[in-house]
């Protein structure tokens, strides 16, 4: 483990912050096309950027950023891209992007915050292999994904940078990591550009190598007690995923708040708050449906026995009525959005 640090401590020394991972959502075309369209064609370092896609559809994004500026962006091909400078890598559609030891990676592990991509997983990523060289940018879009792995980012001696959240189309993401990370620098999306340029020719500090040290040795030191104790999922939070129904754990003292599941889905606050919306908006959709086929069945059986002249009909139109009436509150509820997250 020790040959590791060392390797990134050397590398560090001899390069500047030449890893650039940057993660947006909502509004992520027109930003990312603005700062990745402002970099020059001379930069000396690599891009990376996850923008929350469609999974069931092409992405025009490689042609759409090569066109807007003087870099060639594109979709790796899973662990056969080696890191090159100047170049843009750019997640595929239901794909996570990951960065190991000079190669990128698409995998199709679990979904984190709900997506596939994912920002944290290239942001996790990025600061465990590169540490101090990294930039780690967090630009437009909704609820939180991009906090955790900036604050990894952060932590291992790398840059963070937001997109100021005033001028953003969607403050979520931005105003999330500000609130959780302690951000080098919040700015509006026409100075990142530069901002990455000069970064990346500045050498890492003695600061940042420090920092990345300290927490690789500790990180290393508990992650040998975790396999010794078999507690690698963290502890039981009393929460379920949402995805698989599987328990969610936490490590205690992590900061920002973050759960796993035993199959690999992670969740953000924010974002288990708004999947636990849905997935109570959805049981009480399933549990209207219920109520409605109920007071059906119980209007049938009243007609029919009302024909026949059945004693039981009134009980039947009681039930059919008192369907009908739980139905329209749920109906209700439903239609006025009460469970809507924020």
């Amino acid at each position: 483990m020790r040959s590791g640090l060392e390797k990134t401590l050397s590398s560090a020394k001899n390069h500047g912050h030449d890893v650039i991972v940057l993660g947006a959502s909502a509004g992520g075309v027109l930003a990312l096309s603005e700062v990745i369209g402002s970099l020059p064609a001379d930069l000396p370092a690599a891009v990376f950027a996850v923008l929350h896609v469609s999974p069931h559809a092409p992405s025009a994004l490689p042609r759409i950023l090569s066109r807007a500026g003087a870099l060639p962006a594109l979709h790796p091909r899973n662990g056969e891209e080696e890191i090159r400078p100047g170049q843009v890598y750019l997640a595929p559609p239901d794909r996570h992007l990951a960065i190991e030891d000079g190669h990128v990676k698409t995998t199709r592990e679990a979904s984190e915050n709900g997506y596939r991509p994912a920002v944290d997983v290239l942001f996790r990523t990025a600061a465990r292999y590169y540490g101090p060289r990294v930039v780690g940018v967090v630009l437009t879009g909704n609820l939180d994904d991009g906090t955790a792995g900036l604050a990894e980012i952060k932590e291992r001696g790398g840059v963070a940078v937001v997109q100021d959240p005033e001028e953003a189309d969607h403050p979520g993401m931005p105003t999330n990591a500000i609130l959780h990370v302690p951000v080098d620098h919040i700015l509006p999306m026409a100075a990142i550009g530069a901002l990455l340029d000069r970064l990346a020719r500045e050498p890492v500090s003695q600061e940042a190598l420090a920092a990345f040290e300290e927490v690789y040795l500790m990180s290393t030191r508990e992650a040998k007690k975790e396999d010794l104790d078999g507690e690698r999922g963290g502890v039981p939070s009393a929460f379920t995923c949402p995805e698989c129904g599987g328990a969610l754990f936490e490590k205690p003292g992590q900061e920002p708040l973050h759960f796993r599941c035993r199959t690999g889905h992670a969740y953000s606050p924010e974002t288990l708050g708004a999947k636990q919306s849905d997935t109570l908006e959805n049981a009480l959709w399933a549990a209207l449906r219920s109520l409605e086929e109920q007071g059906a069945l119980a209007r049938r059986m009243e007609k029919r026995l009302g024909e026949i002249g059945g004693r039981s009909s009134e009980r039947y139109a009681e039930r059919a009525r008192e369907a009908e009436k739980h139905a329209e509150l749920l109906r209700e509820i439903l239609r006025k959005g009460i469970l809507e997250v924020g």
